[in-house]
């Protein structure tokens, strides 16, 4: 028979009609075999407590609760570190951030610190046929260390696996203060170069210390270098005003690049891996006047509002894009809550019965439980059931967990295969891992944390934090005792020798401890 006889007008015109009334949602299920995008959602010093779907604090993130409420959210789901750099480190390589000595908190000036030849997440998504970008807050160093900001600034994410990156530089409270597109300064005049410098300052322009008659936000400690738009910044600046950022408007631009991210992404059958590390609430937390007053709590607690409204209008995009049933979204934080962390901006003041570290003891910069065990949710509409989950689970896991589900033989040397804990499929977590803290480590294996004694003060005065130092060996149940009150080295030398040896087995030798230092 002619197969020209078999072509029949009106079931033609009856699957035309079909295809154009499917849903978006419809035509991703009907194209299941493609690969979700992935986006990543990476906060900056958000505390366990801050997200209201984890039950322990006071404010309200029905964003954030959404992707909680609608993915699994994990009681277990740690950073690798206590601060941002390190977090960042081991979360694109899959490695241990005390593996390499540069990972700690770098000035903006500093080098990339990830090698050029070096297996990461972007990468090994790259790939697979992933189109990669990452939009907001790099801080994992830029260039070879000796930088001229006016040209193009290499190595740069691009040579670590993102195909497009719109970034700043270190943090919002350190210079450079402009955004870099793809390696070079956006709205840079070649009339008006940029110079850094975080050593000595230029000859002629004001800073913090001594010019506390130009500032709109007073420093606390360390943050008395450059003031631009009236903050008062770490390191030295001159230059490049053109290409200033706007701090209130920060949570707006870097959206704005996502969202037009996104909608150029849909026009191709490429999936898309977006990483949106986020400023907020780091400091100098500066709310869009929309969001001024909103928390009750300061510019802190506003700024976590701003920041679960960015997070919303994301989600808005992906649906109105029709890809939202395809795209895998991850959410979590690089470290633990600090309130005071350099300014006067009433963090602790304004702060309320709301706990930002929720049960946990410590914060930001501690080996204590709040340093690293932060949010941690995974969403994905239609293949993730909602559920709670306590598989422990690292943000170092997701190299592996994400390589074997885009069937990825790349690796890297730290992570672990978790993949069906991520999916909501399984409870099983990682056995134990190595938790760092500005050079100082502890475990987590089972129920139990144990730090090694450490030198150095018990708490930071500046920050107000309890970091985990002691003379001795600290054991805990965190099972029976969430909050680290108990200390059970004393009274349980079996099962601390037993963590020892789980200890030495992963960490070896220790590195250097370097003291932390606020600046």
């Amino acid at each position: 028979m002619n197969t020209l006889q078999l072509w029949n007008p009106l079931s033609f015109l009856s699957a035309l009609l079909f295809l154009l009334s499917c849903t978006p949602s419809e035509k991703v299920q009907e194209n299941q075999a493609t690969p979700p995008n992935i986006l990543f959602i990476y906060l900056d010093d958000l505390g366990y407590g801050d997200v209201s779907a984890y039950g322990v604090g006071t404010l309200q993130t029905p964003n954030m609760d959404r992707l909680a409420n609608g993915g699994v959210r994990f009681t277990n789901g740690y950073a690798s570190s206590a601060t941002c750099t390190p977090s960042r480190y081991a979360l694109l390589t899959g490695t241990y951030p005390w593996r390499n000595q540069n990972a700690k908190i770098l000035p903006g000036t500093a080098p990339l610190i990830i090698d050029t030849a070096q297996m990461t997440l972007p990468k090994m998504l790259k790939n697979q046929g992933y189109h990669t970008a990452v939009i907001g807050k790099w801080h994992l160093g830029l260039g070879t260390g000796v930088v001229d900001w006016n040209q193009e600034i290499a190595p740069n994410p691009n040579h670590v696996g993102f195909d497009h990156s719109y970034i700043l530089a270190a943090t919002q409270d350190r210079v450079p203060t402009v955004y870099i597109e793809n390696g070079r300064v956006v709205n840079l005049d070649p009339n008006d170069p940029i110079q850094v410098d975080y050593e000595k300052n230029f000859e002629g322009e004001p800073t913090g210390l001594e010019n506390p008659e130009l500032l709109t936000m007073k420093w606390h400690h360390g943050h008395n270098n450059s003031i631009v738009n009236g903050i008062p910044r770490i390191g030295f600046m001159k230059g490049g005003k053109s290409a200033h950022w706007s701090d209130v408007d920060m949570a707006d631009h870097f959206l704005e690049k996502g969202k037009a991210y996104i909608q150029e992404k849909v026009k191709s059958e490429t999936p898309f891996f977006l990483f949106f590390p986020m400023q907020q609430p780091h400091v100098p937390r500066t709310p869009h006047p929309r969001f001024e007053g909103k928390s009750g709590m300061g510019p802190r607690g506003d700024a976590i509002l701003e920041a679960d409204w960015v997070i919303g209008e994301i989600l808005k995009t992906l649906e109105e894009s029709g890809i939202l049933e395809n795209t895998l979204i991850i959410l979590s934080s690089d470290n633990g809550p600090v309130l005071n962390d350099g300014y006067y901006d009433d963090a602790v003041e304004k702060l309320g019965d709301h706990t930002p570290s929720g049960p946990l003891r410590g914060g930001k910069y501690s080996l204590f439980e709040a340093g690293t065990k932060v949010p941690f949710i995974t969403f994905w509409k239609g293949e993730i059931q909602p559920g709670v989950s306590s598989a422990l689970v690292t943000q170092i896991d997701l190299m592996n967990s994400l390589a074997a589900l885009v069937e990825s033989s790349e690796t890297g040397p730290d992570s672990e295969n978790l993949l069906e804990a991520f999916l909501g499929k399984s409870e099983k977590g990682r056995e134990a891992v190595i938790l760092e803290a500005t050079s100082r480590t502890a475990l987590r294996a089972g129920d139990w944390a144990m730090i090694p004694p450490y030198p150095g003060p018990e708490v930071q005065k500046q920050v107000n934090i309890e970091l985990g130092n002691s003379t001795d060996y600290q054991l805990y149940n965190l099972k029976k005792d969430p909050g680290q009150q108990t200390n059970l080295a004393a009274s349980n030398p079996e099962k601390l020798e037993e963590m020892k040896k789980i200890y030495q087995k992963i960490r070896g030798g220790e590195s250097k401890v370097e003291a932390l230092e606020l600046k």
